[in-house]
């Protein structure tokens, strides 16, 4: 099969698209003929050489895909060949086959087409873990995202809309904002020029749940954002690994600071999140409250363009790379 392979880590220039043996499905797993797969923050950082896969996954890039079942390996019993599926991966989503355990497999949502819905799981296990599983957000919250712009970010606010919660979010750019207000979002922040703390602290008196992907450079900040109880959810490290914590501060607010990762997770914690996701949220995909935002589809081999635009800052949603 055709893969994009990663000759060492660097630039996007380093990704290259060659032949690779195909995968065989493991027990518990099932083949997948990939139709699209997507990229993300997380595979940018696995190219620098700063996210090594977790061990036993493929070095292969790509934390998401779409395609059709081909193969069932042992004991797969609740799927079928030539079920159209997305899929969360640890890894071997840049390429024409993937095999995946079959509890990170969710079916096709009926008002999302093939391609796109490559884009979906990634950022639907993230952000529902995140937001309801593990930080219980409700109706009536406060919601603060972080990077709105963002595949996570343009998720997230349409999640937290259809939760009844007020979201409120931040981008680079008056326009990047202006599009997540199209997409549901209440409070808009031009980091460039405002502070968020300021902000929302006039316009809500502060937020319930932070989702964060920036790390230290805003550890303290959204501290200061939060309101009594309110948790903060670290995501990401994209502002730097260390930060100073003012634990009398936390002690004052009676918050909580977590971190999450998706992709360490065991199996059996992501078939939990997948099973959770398509049990609550995949129902407001079908409905079409809740839809991927896809900034524009490549063809595989451009995958190097494609991280070359993320590294940019300028995409709104995610990139999504066709297999064939």
């Amino acid at each position: 099969m055709r893969a994009i392979m990663l000759r060492e880590p660097g630039p996007p220039e380093n990704l290259e698209l060659t032949e690779v043996p195909d995968p065989e499905p493991a027990p518990g797993e099932v083949l997948l003929d990939v139709a699209a797969t997507a990229v993300n923050r997380a595979d940018v950082m696995q190219r620098m050489g700063n996210y090594p896969p977790p061990p036993g996954a493929s070095e292969i890039l790509g934390l998401e895909c779409s395609g059709t079942i081909t193969q069932l390996g042992e004991g797969v019993t609740e799927w079928k060949v030539g079920d159209e599926v997305c899929a969360l991966l640890a890894g071997g989503g840049y390429a024409e086959k993937v095999a995946v355990p079959a509890g990170q497999l969710l079916p096709l949502p009926s008002e999302v087409e093939l391609i796109s819905a490559a884009g979906l799981p990634e950022v639907a296990c993230t952000v529902w873990s995140n937001l309801v599983m593990h930080a219980g957000l409700s109706e009536g919250d406060v919601l603060l995202v972080h990077g709105g712009a963002g595949g996570i970010g343009t998720h997230a606010i349409q999640v937290g809309k259809a939760l009844g919660a007020t979201v409120a979010v931040t981008a680079g750019s008056d326009e990047r904002l202006e599009r997540c207000r199209q997409l549901g979002a209440d409070i808009t922040v031009n980091y460039r020029e405002q502070d968020f703390v300021a902000e929302l602290t006039a316009a809500t008196g502060g937020a319930d749940v932070v989702l964060d992907n920036i790390g230290a450079k805003y550890l303290d900040r959204n501290i200061d954002v939060l309101k009594d109880g309110g948790h903060l959810v670290i995501i990401g490290m994209q502002g730097g690994v260390k930060g100073e914590l003012n634990i009398a501060k936390l002690l004052g607010k009676r918050g909580t600071v977590s971190a999450t990762a998706l992709r360490s997770r065991s199996l059996e914690s992501k078939a939990e999140i997948v099973a959770d996701v398509r049990a609550r949220l995949w129902p407001l995909l079908d409905q079409g409250t809740v839809l991927p935002v896809i900034d524009q589809v490549l063809p595989l081999a451009d995958a190097a363009q494609a991280h070359r635009a993320l590294d940019e800052s300028g995409v709104f949603g995610k990139i999504v790379l066709t297999a064939k």
